[in-house]
């Protein structure tokens, strides 16, 4: 097939129709507002088939909410702070069992932050994504290829486990355009293809329930068993990741979306200058590729966590290693993006002296620059704490 240049934000959202979904509510929100006009634009045309804007991202999730109780395919799309107001709603949505799909375009933070690309939303997405105990399903591409890929995908996954499937990009893929080779059309569901839990009106048959309501603890307790389950089929069936030169590597690069790509770079670099060095790129982050990292700390001398943020995933890839390597850690924050230089100066202080230096210092007002610390997890023998973090 042949492929065409796509701006990211609209390639997804080509990819959201072309995989059959009937209903999409947003808010406008930078960087991921392409996304949202691209909907607004094309959806319609297409009968039976829902574009609204809502009033608000808390209005919005609620709308995916109501869609997907009635086996809509259904889906919203939103950046940082806006993700932040639909964690309510997300929690309804787990807790009631229910397939949806969502796309958080992430910029800085916290607060309103800025428009820049950063990836500071990833505790967001695999640890708190509103309340109770649940995980949502989060893929994290690398390239605008991915992001339509997985976008494709998604509903099917959403369908397949009854859960809130996430596309976590950032502003950088959001943004950049890519020739694309785009998926094949799929129709919405028929009548008859929808799922039997749906609410399509009880006419001839008893009425349906859904809801995440449960008065009582045993009831609760139940139902949270039931989405457990459910969450280690995932676990068991869904970890991805990218994996690169690892073999014969001395230190392992562990990076994913935009900054794995970058990573992709300085890998090159690093086995040009004769340098061992590999790349783990985590491609689920929830679940995450704990296992493979775990094995991958058993045969390398250290491994060099990039992100886009403070050091989020780094907490991740310390409990995978669980002591068995060091764990070193250089990010950028704010929406500063790490250049493939900045990542090889690391490499060749690892390699030299045995450490980094985890962000890379910025000349304040005054001309002196800030003192930072040195960030690394140890092996620490003989206790019961597999790691620990020195600053």
């Amino acid at each position: 097939m042949t492929k065409d240049l796509w701006k990211g934000n609209e390639a997804m959202a080509e990819a959201a129709i072309r995989a059959g979904v009937e209903a999409y509510f947003g808010y406008p929100i930078t960087p991921q507002t392409e996304l949202l006009e691209y909907m607004a634009r094309e959806l319609p045309k297409y009968p039976g088939r829902v574009f609204l804007q809502a009033e608000s991202e808390l209005a919005a999730v609620n709308m995916v909410y109501g869609a997907a109780c009635s086996g809509v395919r259904s889906m919203s799309s939103s950046s940082s702070p806006g993700i932040s107001l639909m964690s309510e709603g997300l929690s309804y949505i787990a807790g009631t069992e229910v397939p949806a799909v969502l796309v958080d375009v992430m910029r800085g933070g916290p607060g309103l932050g800025n428009i820049q690309p950063s990836q500071s939303d990833y505790f967001q997405m695999t640890k708190s994504l509103g309340h109770g105990d649940y995980h949502a399903l989060v893929l994290a591409p690398a390239t605008v290829q991915e992001a339509v890929d997985m976008t494709y995908e998604s509903f099917a996954l959403a369908e397949k486990y009854r859960t809130v499937v996430v596309i976590l990009a950032d502003g950088a893929i959001g943004q950049m355009m890519e020739p694309v080779e785009l998926p094949p059309w799929r129709q919405p569901l028929t009548e008859a293809e929808r799922p039997d839990w749906a609410l399509r009106g009880a006419n001839g048959r008893p009425n349906r329930v859904l809801t995440s309501l449960n008065l009582t603890a045993e009831g609760l307790e139940e139902s949270n068993l039931r989405l457990q389950a459910r969450l280690a089929e995932i676990q068991q069936h869904e970890v991805r990741w990218e994996e690169e030169m690892t073999d014969d590597a001395d230190l392992v690069l562990v990076a994913f979306g935009t900054m794995g790509r970058i990573c992709k770079s300085v890998l090159r670099t690093a086995r040009r200058n004769g340098l061992k060095v590999g790349l783990l790129r985590p491609i689920t982050l929830w679940p995450f590729p704990s296992e493979r990292l775990h094995e991958l700390a058993g045969q390398v001398q250290r491994l060099l966590v990039v992100e886009m943020n403070a050091g989020q995933m780094l907490l991740d890839v310390q409990a995978a290693a669980a002591g068995r390597a060091p764990v070193h850690f250089y990010g950028r924050m704010g929406g500063m993006v790490p250049l493939p230089d900045e990542v090889e100066e690391q490499i060749e202080l690892l390699m030299r002296e045995g450490t980094t230096r985890p962000y890379a210092a910025q000349s304040s007002a005054n001309g002196k620059l800030p003192s930072l610390p040195t960030r690394v997890s140890h092996p620490v023998e003989g206790s019961r704490h597999d790691n620990i973090t020195t600053y």
